[in-house]
């Protein structure tokens, strides 16, 4: 006997036999079909879309949904849905009339739909119907919490709370510059009596792309701020899908904060957009803001005519009643002033006689002195006549007596050098004759 038990002989039974891919995933149809054979609705976002380009093509979607898994992890569903030509005019056109805008990529859906299996293309899901209440509802939520956002954060009327220049002429102005409201715009400034300084600052205005284009065109004026006294947001009339962009928190927010007042005129639809909400002043189209400007100016030219009035009514009022005043006062100063002027003329005049007087008497004894010296000229002549005669004759009596002794000095001078030439030519002839002797004896 052995010493342990044989263990029994294992019969193996032989693998089935492979599947091929194909016959796998018919498998998996077949099964999805037992299993999912009914319509479900379900909500998604629509994170991309393909609309069709012809009549008979069809409307394709990626849905998403951010979930979380049985481990409370982040989890992004994903499938492909397709809306067959066959609906797509009838659901899309539905869509559009309740919603005011088309099917586009992020918004969010409530859709009925049936699970597809193929095996070349996958799993997806046909679309038959879009109950378009929930989007409006969605559309209405979003609209919501971003009013909110921007009442937390002081900006729903922050515009409000700036000043308007009392005549806004330098102007930023914020649109497409081939857009007929553009144009509008233009032509109504251009017609009105005042002068306008407009600056364009090109921008998309609807659009993906728009909220960001005109953000970047808000920074450029924000830059330049001091040129301006106004900034204007203007876009033609267009539907409310054309008018999404102003629905965008970051624009309505950057109007919001924005340091000059923004005037607003994007579009004529009945209902206000969030930038609308958040601006300074909102008004429906672009002429109508250039006519709320034009108007803003008539109304303060013609404050300024009424006040130009009323001063030049109270400044005659004025004038006139200071004019009766000073012709009160001249006639009261002419009254005063009669007495004391008939007083000094009355004192002139005797000033003048007594100083008439003055002179004549001066004059009479200047005469009287006058006629005394005549009478006494020629006594006086005749005594300093006498006078000179006297002393003329001392003087000649005098000048004689000294000619006289000048006289005989001279004569007795002369005497005397005759004397001595005399001596002096005896002498010589007494040598002249010695000499001759001496001579002729030798």
């Amino acid at each position: 006997m052995p010493l342990y038990n044989r263990r029994p002989d294992v019969i193996i039974a032989a693998p089935p036999a492979p599947l091929g891919l194909a016959e796998l995933l018919a498998q998996v149809r077949v099964a999805l079909l037992r299993h999912l054979p009914d319509t479900y609705w379900l909500v998604a976002e629509v994170a991309d879309i393909t609309r069709p380009r012809t009549a008979a093509a069809h409307c394709y979607f990626t849905l998403s949904e951010q979930a979380t898994d049985s481990r409370g992890g982040a989890v992004r569903a994903q499938a492909r849905a397709t809306l067959w030509s066959s609906r797509y005019a009838t659901v899309a056109t539905r869509f559009e009339r309740h919603t005011g805008q088309p099917l586009r990529a992020g918004l969010r859906l409530l859709l009925q739909v049936q699970v597809r299996f193929h095996e070349q293309y996958g799993l997806s899901l046909d679309v038959l119907a879009i109950d378009p209440s929930y989007t409006v509802g969605e559309l209405a939520r979003l609209r919501l919490l971003t009013l909110e956002k921007l009442t937390a954060k002081g900006l729903l009327d922050r515009q409000r709370a700036l000043p308007l220049a009392l005549a806004p002429q330098r102007l930023a102005v914020i649109s497409s510059p081939t857009a007929a409201g553009y144009q509008d715009f233009m032509q109504q400034l251009r017609e009105a009596p005042y002068d306008f300084a407009v600056a364009l600052f090109p921008a998309a205005m609807q659009g993906d792309e728009a909220p960001a284009a005109i953000r970047a065109a808000l920074d450029l004026v924000r830059a330049r701020r001091s040129r301006f006294d106004a900034v204007v947001i203007i876009r033609g009339g267009g539907g409310k899908t054309d008018l999404l962009a102003f629905d965008d928190y970051g624009l309505a927010a950057a109007i919001g904060a924005f340091p000059l007042p923004v005037l607003t005129g994007i579009g004529h639809e009945r209902d206000e957009a969030v930038a609308d909400l958040t601006a300074h002043r909102a008004l429906k189209t672009p002429t109508a803001v250039a006519v709320f400007l034009v108007e803003r100016l008539a109304r303060l030219e013609a404050v300024v005519y009424g006040y130009a009035e009323q001063i030049r009514t109270a400044a005659g009022r004025h004038l006139a009643r200071h004019g009766q005043r000073l012709s009160q006062l001249r006639h009261r100063a002419q009254a005063a002033a009669r007495q004391p002027l008939a007083a000094a003329r009355a004192a002139l005049h005797q000033r003048i006689r007594l100083a008439a007087q003055a002179p004549r008497e001066r004059l009479r004894q200047q005469a009287q002195a006058l006629a005394h010296t005549r009478q006494q000229l020629p006594r006086a002549a005749r005594r300093a006549l006498a006078r000179e005669q006297r002393t003329l004759r001392q003087r000649s009596r005098t000048l004689l007596q000294r000619f006289l002794r000048h006289h005989r000095r001279r004569r007795e001078d002369l005497l005397r050098r005759r004397y001595q030439v005399q001596l002096a030519a005896a002498a010589l002839l007494h040598r002249a004759e010695v000499s001759l002797l001496v001579n002729h004896e030798i």
